[in-house]
């Protein structure tokens, strides 16, 4: 995939082929019960958060440390409030170190928000219902990662009002719903599919090399 963003500029993602600058990226942890078990995680008692900046955002996937665990998800961008695009993204988690931070109740942007953490999709307005949406994610030709609404702990209307309720949103800010099971670390070389579908309709398909 082609390079969108500059090195020393604002990044920016493609809305309906209109780039657009989110402020932030506002990504919602355990929100998939089998992903919260995979991890050996407890289910947590209200909706966890947690933001990436916009220096986070990239089109380009990096291979980061051995240690770096991809984390497919069902993007939402917002815009006047409400969601209005739909988009695919891994969010990159640099695993020992959010493991320690972890242990000593420190935050987690040392792990979470670093640069290239945010792998965004382009976004196409959202013209189906929420309800319908569902995620594949494969690796090398495999399927490694798949989710839907049903399966969400917090459904995207829930992740909008909370946020909402403590944390203003700009338009173009995007919102990562959290990841099911199945995430992993992944090497140089390793090819990603990731697709959003509206039941069965695929909507919308991106790739990726790490390099």
């Amino acid at each position: 995939m082609k390079s969108l963003f500059g090195e020393n500029s604002l990044k920016t993602v493609l809305f309906n082929s209109h780039p657009i600058i989110p402020s932030k990226v506002v990504c919602i942890g355990r929100n998939y019960v089998e992903h919260i078990h995979e991890l050996n995680n407890e289910i947590p008692a209200s909706m966890v958060l947690f933001n990436k900046p916009n220096s986070a955002i990239s089109d380009t996937l990096h291979f980061i440390t051995p240690d770096t665990r991809f984390e497919g998800e069902i993007c939402f961008l917002i815009i006047g409030g409400l969601i209005q695009g739909i988009g695919f993204g891994l969010d990159l988690t640099k695993a020992d170190s959010q493991n320690h931070l972890k242990s000593k109740g420190l935050p987690w942007e040392r792990a979470k928000g670093f640069d290239h953490s945010a792998i965004l999709s382009h976004f196409i307005p959202l013209e189906y219902p929420l309800e319908s949406l569902r995620m594949t994610l494969h690796i090398n030709g495999s399927l490694v990662q798949e989710a839907s609404y049903e399966l969400m702990i917090y459904k995207p209307l829930e992740m909008l009002e909370e946020i909402k309720s403590f944390m203003s949103l700009e338009d173009g800010d995007i919102l990562m719903s959290g990841t099911p099971k199945g995430v992993n670390t992944y090497r140089e070389n390793d090819h990603f599919i990731g697709r959003i579908y509206s039941n069965q309709d695929l909507l919308l398909e991106c790739s990726w090399c790490a390099q």
